[in-house]
């Protein structure tokens, strides 16, 4: 199987992961409008999504690290699936958190193992692995319509509706990882070489940690407040969490093609300056240009997003599936534990006082990449030969191929 085609169908399965991540926040309106719930009850739903996904993410990464699990990438899409879909059926405020933690779980098996397979099946290319970022994105962007189409009707009871997606997903792998089954195992055998550098790991991963904060909290919020600032219905908060999700599509494919012609860290740092200045403006610019700046942070969150995947897997090279969950999972997910505290400060003050300290996240993670280096790392991208075989003799298994 062609490198492309496999990238392509891997981020298409990505995407249809990931769109349960976005559909916790664009159920959030929904949640609020027919069950009443306050904004700290809805943080404490997207809470429930994050802590075990945050917590599982990495004991998975160490997981795959030890022996190939591709196993996961179907199961786990259907684990995922399942607790949305049963997010809206019972009335219970403890059953919703139960069922959307277990989506979290899925969420969490999925990733490491996910992008451990797409490393090998693009040969480390920047671009590649941006691509296959996309299709994530694209998941989330697609999670405010999918929730409106199937929920905005006929309410929460239809919620199991939202789970043909990850039948799609889990559908789409399996060809992929019967394509690539010899590989995937002797990728697992394969000796480790070069060394890690655990103290840049860290610093970045702090870095990421800072970025999800940001996104996060206004994933969480940018529906209400859009709807709050713009004096519309759903379709106004419908329309900036789609936004959002949809800048953040055009971000991941920007900052692959950004790392081939300069490196990752200078174009993770120019992004997160810019990022600061647009959240600003989102928080605090009135009328529509709302709408300008949702896109513009989003696309500024999203650039370094597979980049720091990709420096996390260079700075750990003998522990690639521990770094992606780390970067992919872990430190994403903590930012959900700052949900509650926004919609605490939310309930007591406002929604724009609550998201204004959401501007320092940016300049932080800035800070912090001025603190990196870029790993020297020989260059497998999309200078390789195309097909099968190139695969093959560029396989990123070995330490250090980006």
């Amino acid at each position: 199987m062609r490198r492309n085609y496999s990238i392509t169908l891997l981020s298409v399965g990505h995407g249809c992961v990931d769109v349960y991540q976005g559909a916790v926040a664009s159920l959030v309106p929904f949640f609020v409008a027919e069950r009443a719930y306050s904004y700290a009850a809805v943080s404490g739903i997207v809470l429930a999504a994050s802590v075990l996904s945050s917590v599982a993410q990495p004991f998975f990464g160490m997981l795959t690290d030890r022996r190939a699990m591709p196993w996961l990438l179907p199961v786990s899409t259907l684990v995922g699936g399942a607790g949305i879909a049963l997010g809206g059926v019972s009335d219970s405020y403890a059953v919703t958190l139960v069922v959307v933690a277990v989506s979290g779980i899925g969420v969490a098996a999925y990733h490491p193992e996910s992008a451990r397979v797409a490393r090998l099946a693009s040969s480390g290319s920047h671009s590649a692995m941006g691509w296959f970022s996309l299709g994530g994105s694209l998941g989330f962007a697609l999670a405010p319509v999918m929730v409106a189409v199937v929920v905005a009707v006929q309410g929460l009871r239809w919620t199991p509706l939202l789970v043909l997606p990850a039948v799609v997903g889990a559908a789409l792998c399996l060809p992929v990882l019967r394509a690539l089954e010899t590989r995937l195992s002797d990728a697992a055998k394969a000796p480790v070489t070069g060394k890690d550098d655990r103290a840049s790991f860290v610093r970045l991963s702090l870095a990421v940690v800072c970025r999800s904060i940001a996104f996060i909290g206004l994933s969480t919020f940018v529906s209400l407040y859009a709807t709050e600032r713009m004096n519309g219905g759903y379709a106004a908060g419908t329309a900036a969490l789609f936004l959002l999700y949809l800048g953040g599509a055009v971000g991941s494919v920007l900052g692959g093609a950004l790392a081939n012609r300069w490196d990752r860290v200078r174009v993770s740092r120019w992004s997160y300056v810019l990022t600061a200045g647009s959240t600003a403006g989102l928080v605090f610019v009135p009328g529509p240009a709302l709408y300008l700046f949702v896109i513009l942070t989003s696309a500024g969150l999203y650039i370094p997003f597979s980049l720091q995947v990709t420096l996390g897997q260079d700075y750990l090279p003998s522990r690639i599936g521990t770094a992606s969950g780390i970067t992919l999972g872990l430190t994403v997910s903590i930012g959900g534990l700052t949900s509650p505290a926004i919609g605490t400060l939310a309930d007591r003050t406002s929604l724009q006082t609550a998201l204004a300290p959401l501007i320092l996240m940016p300049i932080l993670a800035w800070l912090l990449f001025q603190t990196l280096p870029e790993p020297t790392v020989p260059v497998s991208d999309d200078t390789a030969p195309k097909g099968e075989d190139a695969d093959v003799e560029h396989s990123p298994v070995q330490p250090g191929l980006r």
